[in-house]
């Protein structure tokens, strides 16, 4: 590994600037060479992370984009997770392949909910995470009662690394620590002694920051706008500095390190119809240890089977390029003709299995019917890859043909019926459904499991990889089934 390389999240609510640094990012990495564009129709502009044509017609995050850069001879992955509550799922499979997360904060709003739910399945995964509040050329909450607010909310020790001057119409640069000297852009210091011991006071906390940020005790903070390139290669400078590096991952019976020679990675990830001239599928790689290397043989464990990496892609949202080799850290496209699934582990032929990639239950569940039944099988061809994606979740129950799809949020059903509509040229209608939730099951005792699947048949089905699951109604059924069958286990969550 020549060069030092990182792997990164950027997180937040809704609206509070994500995709914009996002697009700073890349442009001052000379990734992209104006913020906001992509190759797109005449003169129009959309965010070279929201490549999906829905993501661009609404302005919203939908699916995780991946994004490799090069800034100051460090390589970095770039993951921009979806922001919307509804997307939940995508998101939390994301930051199960980051070692560090930048969170954006609206300096007007302070912390939201979406991003304290974030914060926590950082803190879970014991990611550290550096905090960018955005927007300080807009009317803002001082800085101060911002830092007390993360403080407070999210139980994290809230350092600043730069400090504003003013805000919104009053905004005349930002002070910041370089070498131990203390920088004004375009102002002169001694105007503003009263808001340098502001910084002081505030900054006093600092001689363990970086140790503090990597162990997860600390976030640094840095104040900026991501609109106007504000405070963002302060941030980009610390993260060469101080973000972590592949260190670990976690199997089934030990934590392989990165340092380590084998190639190991898992998929945290799968994406139908990025191109869709192809309709390809590419399932999104972490390397976890190990060089990937054009041709080699690798075991996927889930199968036994061993197959050859041919090709493998590197990202910028959805363009693609191919290459011969990358490193522990890095996030690669595999091809994928449906045998790869989300979280497949793949070695040089230990049989190691990755853990802690999460599936949830879903939340909504409606019945989905097809307006053309001649179109039944693209119905069925376009359900089971977005299922594989983890789009959305689907059920069969055993006893009818009807097709349940179960959702975290409604913009999923919105999503599925236009990609069934743009990439696999079927039309679908919405019916309500009785369900309430659903849990997996399983048992060591098989009896138990024929018995239960015989007496409430009208409440079993199977998922997209025909896993067993009960229908659940309501809770207080539920309970009556745990109490009949004391050796059955019902799993919320599944990884």
């Amino acid at each position: 590994m020549n060069q030092a390389h990182k792997t990164f999240a950027i997180i937040s609510h809704p609206d509070a600037g994500k995709t914009t640094l996002t697009e700073q990012i890349l442009a001052i990495s000379g990734a992209i060479k104006t913020a906001g564009s992509i190759k797109a129709k005449k003169t129009a502009r959309h965010a070279t992370s929201d490549w999906m044509e829905m993501e661009k017609q609404r302005g919203i995050s939908i699916t995780t984009s991946v994004m490799q850069f090069i800034y100051q001879s460090t390589v970095f992955n770039l993951l921009d997770t979806p922001g919307h509550a509804d997307f939940s799922e995508d998101t939390y499979r994301t930051l199960t392949a980051v070692d560090s997360a930048i969170m954006v904060i609206d300096a007007a709003k302070g912390v939201e909910p979406r991003t304290k739910k974030l914060f926590e399945i950082c803190c879970q995964r014991k990611i550290p995470v550096i905090t960018f509040i955005n927007k300080i050329d807009r009317n803002a909450q001082e800085p101060l009662t911002l830092l007390d607010d993360i403080e407070k909310q999210l139980g994290i020790k809230a350092i600043p690394v730069n400090w504003p001057i003013g805000s919104g119409q009053t905004l005349k640069g930002i002070i910041h620590k370089e070498h131990g000297s203390t920088i004004v852009s375009n102002h002169n210091l001694a105007d503003y002694d009263d808001i340098e011991m502001e910084f002081e006071l505030a900054h006093t906390q600092t001689e363990s920051l970086d140790e503090e940020y990597q162990l997860g005790q600390s976030t640094p903070v840095f104040f900026g706008s991501a609109l106007r390139q504000l405070g963002m290669e302060d941030l980009l400078q610390y993260m060469v500095t101080n973000a972590p590096a592949p260190t670990s991952a976690p199997t089934e019976h030990r934590d392989i390190q990165a340092s380590e020679t084998k190639f190991t990675g898992f998929v945290f990830k799968i994406q139908a119809n990025m191109n869709p001239k192809h309709r390809d599928r590419l399932a999104f790689l972490r390397i976890c240890s190990g060089t990937f290397r054009q041709g080699m043989q690798v075991l996927q464990v889930r199968t036994g089977k061993k197959i050859a990496l041919n090709k493998a892609l590197l990202f910028l949202a959805d363009s693609r390029s191919l290459i011969s080799s990358a490193d522990a850290g890095d996030i690669i496209g595999i091809y994928n003709h449906g045998g790869i699934q989300i979280g497949d582990s793949f070695t040089e032929g230990e049989v190691a299995s990755f853990i802690g990639i999460p599936s949830f239950a879903p939340e909504l569940f409606k019945r989905i019917q097809i307006k053309n039944p001649l179109k039944a099988k693209h119905l069925q061809k376009g359900l089971k890859q977005l299922s594989e994606e983890g789009a959305i979740q689907i059920f069969k129950p055993t006893l009818s043909n009807t097709i349940i799809i179960g959702a975290i949020g409604m913009l999923q059903f919105d999503v599925v019926a236009h990609r069934l509509h743009h990439e696999y040229q079927v039309d679908c209608i919405y019916e309500a459904s009785p369900i309430q939730s659903v849990r997996w099951i399983d048992s060591e005792s098989q009896s138990s499991i024929d018995q239960f699947m015989t007496q409430y048949a009208s409440y079993v089905a199977f998922d997209s990889f025909d896993r067993l699951v009960y229908l659940m109604p309501n809770h207080a059924h539920l309970r009556l089934v745990k109490e009949k069958y004391p050796d059955l286990y019902f799993h919320q969550t599944r990884e």
